[in-house]
């Protein structure tokens, strides 16, 4: 391992690392623009210059492998000089536009500016103008700020695995674009904004809102999908403003996905913000005594088996829990929380879980993808198996639709009977699992969803051990989630008891007059047509497809308004905190439901949130552990059957519409118009 001194410092580094990295190492700070240590190298900006004793001139220390025995300076009077030309060169043409830029106070050329530069400048030529690029309905552009460090580029192209943009023309005509002046498409474009060190990309749905300094910075978690990113939520009085990425090497690393980023302006609409009552079929606002008393009034001496309750996709742990204690004292056993019907064992924790973790999916050297599209249903996830594609030594293959997943992948088949083929051996893939040393597997929603996904559940479960998934501390059995709430409710137990129905069943007694009264936590993605009969009790925060049926509604509040708790589907238990307060008379949803149960004389043995989560770790010990993943022991589970030769019904068709929030932003209505209304009118030729 060579040796090198920095800045008088000496230090052993591994070889390869870069000056830049080692003076990190070394405790010396070295200004860049374009470096940064997800992207490959481009050493365009030059802001890293130091001085090398020996060398001739300064060099790039981002691009610079270090060498035995150098001798670096990265505060001398000739690197200092250095980048005061730098930082010179670089204001030439920059304009003047921090007053009225969204990047101001985030901005790395204002910080560095402050170090680096000058009070006045010695050039009184025209400053460069170029004509602003559209990208999209998420990222605006102002590219006369730009100054080419080509972030942009290597993130669509690297990490997001959809190469849109690239830099055109030379010397002062190099302008960044889109290739055909096209939208990005990518579902995790808006990046670039974080990676942007000026302000030539910013957050078009943000823009000209607010200062960073004005805004309240809550950290928290994302539920618009089951991947748990952690993010920082910015909001102004009762409003968010927007949500940035925090850092987490274990799960969404420091990108985060568009619909997390920008369906935040869905929280100001169709907000559920005092309780309702249906009256002679109109639904009219009530107080919280009289949507109480409507409740206790249908539920009154009635039967628990004509009781049910299904919870949705974004619920918390703590609500959850409350609702299946109401259910119980009730006497109901109908209480289920997969609203698609998924054919997961609740029993056996292992076979609902992501096992390999997501950081695990860096060390697999092959890939099995059943009935899953990563890219819309985690596009984190699959931000992350593109990363081990790239890493080069990995084979995937996938069952089900050949969409474009952002890297290369073996189609074994449209159908899911090629299963059976995986399981038996005669499929070439499992001789690839079998010779791989860590294999894995990924089951998606629209396998486990169809009328045979106990038969491929079991499927999975044998593949997993006959290509030796299950070695050690490796389990390679994995399945992805699509709701955030979903792992977390099945660890609490929010499943049909004994005797009880499930989620189809729950829907069919309504239909038949089976079922009375159903209460709806959340639930929107379920057939509610088959309620009309029912008396419907509806507990959320939007106004969505639930509130429409239901007899009473109790307004609830969003993820960025309560503290509470979330598995993801790794199984990780973490917390999401208040950023801001819910309107009107929305209340958190377990105290409602505690409130409730006092009204019907069942009044359950908690009055604060703190109580609750000692319940919830009494219910489940994984709960304990916040913020970690504890590995679940391999049993057996499913059930052999035969597997049919149909394809998949995917969750998710469109991406950027899959939940309440989402559904009532302006930003995600422009994404769909945009990238799945528009596909399709160019698709068919339809367009105007």
């Amino acid at each position: 391992m060579p040796k090198l001194t920095i800045d008088g410092v000496e230090i052993e580094v591994d070889p390869g690392v870069t000056i830049l990295q080692a003076a990190e190492q070394a405790g010396s700070e070295i200004p860049r623009f374009c470096y940064h240590d997800r992207l490959s190298i481009a050493g365009n900006c030059r802001m890293c210059l130091v001085e090398v004793e020996k060398s001739p001139k300064p060099v790039a220390s981002c691009a610079m492998p270090v060498g035995e025995g150098m001798v670096v300076h990265t505060k001398s009077e000739k690197a200092v000089k250095a980048r005061n030309g730098v930082m010179e060169f670089l204001l030439i043409n920059h304009p003047l536009d921090c007053p009225i830029c969204d990047q101001g106070g985030e901005c790395d050329l204002q910080d560095q500016a402050l170090a680096f530069g000058q009070d006045r400048g010695r050039y009184g030529e025209q400053k460069r103008a170029v004509k602003d690029k559209y990208m999209g309905p998420i990222v605006s552009t102002i590219m006369t700020r730009c100054i080419h460090c080509t972030r942009c580029v290597r993130f669509v192209e690297e990490i997001g695995g959809v190469a849109e943009i690239g830099a055109t023309g030379r010397g002062e005509d190099t302008e960044i674009t889109t290739y055909l002046e096209e939208s990005l498409t990518s579902e995790l474009s808006g990046n670039v904004v974080d990676l942007c060190p000026v302000g030539a990309l910013t957050n078009k749905p943000y823009a000209f809102t607010a200062r960073s300094w004005e805004l309240r910075k809550t950290e928290t978690v994302d539920v618009m999908d089951a991947v748990g990113s952690n993010v920082r939520v910015d909001s102004r009085g009762r409003e968010v403003m927007r949500v940035l990425p925090r850092l987490n090497e274990s799960v969404n690393e420091e990108w985060l996905a568009d619909k997390s980023r920008n369906a935040c302006d869905g929280l100001k609409y169709q907000r559920l913000d005092q309780p309702y009552v249906r009256r002679d079929g109109k639904l009219e606002p009530a107080d919280w005594d009289d949507a109480f008393g409507a409740i206790a009034q249908a539920v009154d001496g009635m039967s628990g088996d004509k009781i049910a309750a299904l919870v949705g996709d974004m619920v918390d742990c703590e609500s959850t829990l409350a609702l299946k204690n109401l259910m119980t004292a009730l006497g109901s056993e109908n209480t289920d929380c997969r609203q698609d019907g998924a054919a997961l064992d609740p029993t056996v924790r292992t076979s609902y879980l992501f096992n390999t973790t997501i950081a695990g999916i860096e060390e697999a050297d092959a890939i099995l993808l059943i009935g899953t599209n990563p890219r819309k249903e985690a596009p984190i996830l699959n931000a992350r198996i593109r990363k081990r594609f790239v890493a080069g030594g990995v084979k995937i293959g996938v069952i089900g639709d050949a969409d474009d997943l952002t890297y290369s992948y073996d189609h074994i088949s449209d159908t899911a009977d090629a299963l059976a083929k995986i399981v038996d051996g005669s499929h070439p893939f499992a001789q690839v699992l079998k010779d791989a040393e860590r294999p894995m597997l990924v089951l998606g929603m629209g396998a486990l969803t169809r009328t045979d996904g106990v038969a491929i559940l079991a499927a999975g479960h044998a593949v997993a051990e006959s290509t030796g998934m299950i070695v050690g501390d490796w389990n390679g059995f994995n399945v992805l989630h699509t709701a955030a709430a979903r792992v977390g409710a099945l660890d609490v137990g929010f499943v049909p008891g004994e005797g009880g129905k499930d989620t189809r069943a729950i829907l069919d007694g309504a239909a038949s007059g089976d079922i009375k009264v159903v209460y709806l936590l959340g639930a929107d993605e379920i057939d509610t047509a088959k309620l009309k009969d029912a008396f419907v009790i509806y507990q959320g925060h939007h106004g969505d497809a639930g509130a429409h049926v239901a007899d009473v509604i109790l307004p609830g509040a969003a993820y960025t308004e309560k503290n509470a708790t979330y598995v993801n589907t790794e199984g990780r238990a973490q917390l999401g905190r208040r950023a801001i307060f819910p309107p009107g008379d929305a209340r958190e949803d377990w105290s409602i439901v505690r409130a409730l149960s006092e009204r019907l004389g069942k009044t359950l043995p908690y009055d604060s949130l703190e109580q609750v989560r000692e319940k919830l770790r009494e219910a489940s010990p994984d709960f304990t552990h916040i913020d970690d993943v504890v590995s679940a022991d391999w049993e057996s589970f499913g059930s052999a059957g035969s597997i049919d030769a149909t394809g998949f019904t995917y969750p998710v068709q469109n991406y950027y519409q899959t939940d309440p929030i989402s559904r009532a932003s302006k930003t995600m209505a422009q994404c769909t118009q945009e990238f799945v209304l528009g596909k399709t009118e160019k698709a068919t030729g339809t367009h105007g």
